[in-house]
């Protein structure tokens, strides 16, 4: 009997972690506190990308029309918001600052940082140009750093065959350890392939290993063990710790501001509340609810 019991709590624990490998990963608080209202939505996705990329042909082509623009809680940056569904679920898609890096040297890339960092969106694509890759991958690994929760979108597949190039997307996807998806956006080329993988990954049908730059330099391991550490027990609610830590040693001054006040993670500081001062919708495409 002693065994039958717990072969039956072993079978329950297994449907638990099965159950919630398919739950959403993103934090409903802090995206609301970013301006991103998740009610009556079933994911959320960030869409990264350096600027012309195609990145906001992506969004349009999976938005459509559903899809309103307003500005970030208390910044003068505007911010493009759409939907889709797949699968039987609603996604938000939210288009992130177009940016080269996100060191937070910027508003533009605070904005994004933060969102992929505090957020947790629940996938986050990056729109590459298939003919300028070396130049996109900075962003890929930066993100990559964050989050593992990332789709590729290796855009612009046309423009590199008429330039003579090819990109072998799946030894991409092997060394990076991610899904790459070969778009051509603007002929709606490969759009259905991305929706799938973006559906794979946000329901943990895929869990990804993505690639990590090796420093090989033991002192510096050192210092960021120490660091996560003293992080993780400072601010159990960070949710990438080493990210955190090797933003630290590298002299992030928004990162440092955040740990000596004690507000690390705590969305509410520099941003006035919506009644206090972000401004309104500009423009308002369709129904959909933000």
């Amino acid at each position: 009997m002693v065994k039958q019991k717990d072969s039956d709590l072993s079978l329950n624990l297994k449907g638990t972690q099965a159950a919630c490998a398919t739950c959403p990963a993103h934090h409903a608080a802090n995206l609301k506190k970013l301006g991103v209202d998740m009610e009556n939505w079933d994911y959320v996705v960030a869409l990264a990308g350096n600027p012309n990329t195609g990145k906001s042909t992506v969004f349009n082509a999976l938005t459509g029309l559903r899809q309103h623009t307003g500005n970030w809680p208390g910044k003068t940056v505007t911010r493009a918001e759409g939907g889709f569904e797949y699968d039987g679920s609603r996604y938000k898609l939210v288009d992130l600052p177009g940016t080269y890096s996100l060191l937070a040297t910027s508003l533009d890339e605070e904005i994004a940082r933060d969102f992929i960092l505090f957020g947790q969106p629940d996938v986050t694509i990056v729109v590459v140009d298939a003919s300028r890759l070396e130049r996109n991958l900075n962003l890929v690994l930066q993100v990559m750093e964050i989050t593992s929760r990332v789709v590729i979108c290796l855009n612009l597949v046309d423009e590199a065959e008429r330039h003579n190039m090819q990109v072998d997307h799946r030894r991409l996807a092997r060394d990076l350890g991610v899904p790459v998806v070969p778009t051509a956006a603007r002929y709606n080329q490969g759009l259905e392939e991305l929706l799938a993988a973006v559906n794979e990954v946000a329901t943990g049908k895929v869990q990804s290993k993505p690639y990590h730059v090796k420093y090989n330099l033991p002192k510096l391991d050192l210092a960021v063990s120490q660091l996560v550490e003293q992080i993780q027990e400072a601010f159990p609610q960070v949710p990438n710790a080493r990210w955190v830590a090797l933003r630290l040693l590298d002299g992030d001054e928004r990162i440092i501001r955040a740990v000596e006040e004690g507000e690390l993670g705590d969305l509410t500081s520099d941003q006035p509340s919506l009644e206090e001062g972000s401004v309104g919708h500009v423009s308002q495409k369709s129904g959909f609810a933000q």
